[in-house]
């Protein structure tokens, strides 16, 4: 356990520079105490590290001073590459990047744990999207990423569902989340979420913007998620299922004398509710709300008169 935290400073301090005790130890969640002591085991191991007395003071190593990673346990090994996303690094335009990356650190391992993540790379492939997810071409990706990353403003007209479906947004990018193989990007002002792949036009300004400094991507990415799911099913149904069909959600009430189960179900809309319950064909009825009974009667009568005539399908 004091081998790794050992290790964990070093790399702290390689990676941030100056940092004091009490940083350290909020850092490792140990005592200050803790930290004085490891930090004195370093320096008699004879690691170039040394410290600053004072309000401005901290712990540093020598400059240049860099730590191989033999200080990796086999299963961060192992999860370092399995956490390699080649697929979202790709469409970022960071593959090679990637690669390049992941090689270097392979040959930093020592040859017991690059046996390792060889083996977990091997044996296991993160694919996020689903099987039935249509993957949604985002041509503007990568300009997204490089205005994310630089801070620029961005001007585009974006698809939206709800009329006028094509409008002009002034967008600063400060995030990109890639959720279920769909990527989107957090901008403000607001913050708001917008989806790449429906971005129709996009022009890079000149002008940057000042990221703010509380923003957490994710911290917020989690609440618009959990806000989403709360507005998600807010109305309801009141449904008949036939014997043996199951719907996700539903709550039983009763069954009647010919076993159907009468359930309520917490629906998104009657136009979400339409398209799912057509779905289980003859094993569901809708009895409320009545827009949703009257839309679905409307439908199953216009399929009945379609497929009911013969003539209809030689196209006469």
């Amino acid at each position: 356990m004091r081998s790794s935290r050992l290790v964990s400073i070093l790399l702290l301090l390689q990676t941030r520079g100056r940092m004091t005790a009490a940083q350290l130890a909020e850092e490792l969640e140990v005592s200050v105490r803790t930290v004085y002591r490891d930090v004195e085991a370093l320096s008699s191991a004879g690691v170039p590290l040394y410290g600053d007395a004072g309000h401005a003071g901290g712990y540093r190593l020598l400059d240049g001073y860099r730590t191989r990673l033999t200080g990796l346990t086999e299963a961060e090994a192992e999860a370092i590459f399995l956490a390699g996303a080649p697929g979202p690094a790709a469409e970022l335009g960071l593959g090679p990047v990637l690669a390049a990356a992941q090689l270097k650190v392979r040959a930093a391992l020592p040859t017991p744990l690059r046996a390792h993540a060889d083996r977990i790379s091997g044996r296991f492939h993160l694919d996020a999207p689903g099987w039935y997810a249509q993957g949604e071409e985002a041509p503007y990706l990568p300009a997204v990423a490089e205005a994310v990353w630089n801070n620029r403003i961005l001007d585009v007209v974006y698809r939206r569902w709800r009329e006028p479906t094509d409008v002009r947004r002034r967008l600063e990018p400060y995030g990109l989340v890639s959720k279920a193989g769909r990527w989107y990007v957090v901008a403000g002002p607001g913050p708001r979420t917008f989806r790449v792949d429906q971005i129709l036009e996009l022009t890079t300004s000149e002008d940057e913007f000042v990221r703010p400094e509380d923003f957490d991507l994710v911290a917020y990415w989690t609440a618009y998620q959990r806000d989403f799911h709360e507005r998600l099913h807010r109305g309801e149904a009141v449904v008949r299922l036939a014997p043996g069909v199951r719907l996700p959600r539903a709550v039983p009430e009763r069954t009647d004398s010919r076993g159907w189960t009468v359930a309520r179900v917490p629906v998104e809309s009657v136009e979400h509710a339409h398209g799912e319950f057509l779905r289980l064909g003859t094993g569901i009825e809708v009895l409320q709300p009545p827009e949703l009974r009257e839309r679905m009667a409307r439908t199953t009568a216009e399929l009945a008169e379609r497929y009911g005539n013969p003539t209809s399908a030689s196209g006469d």
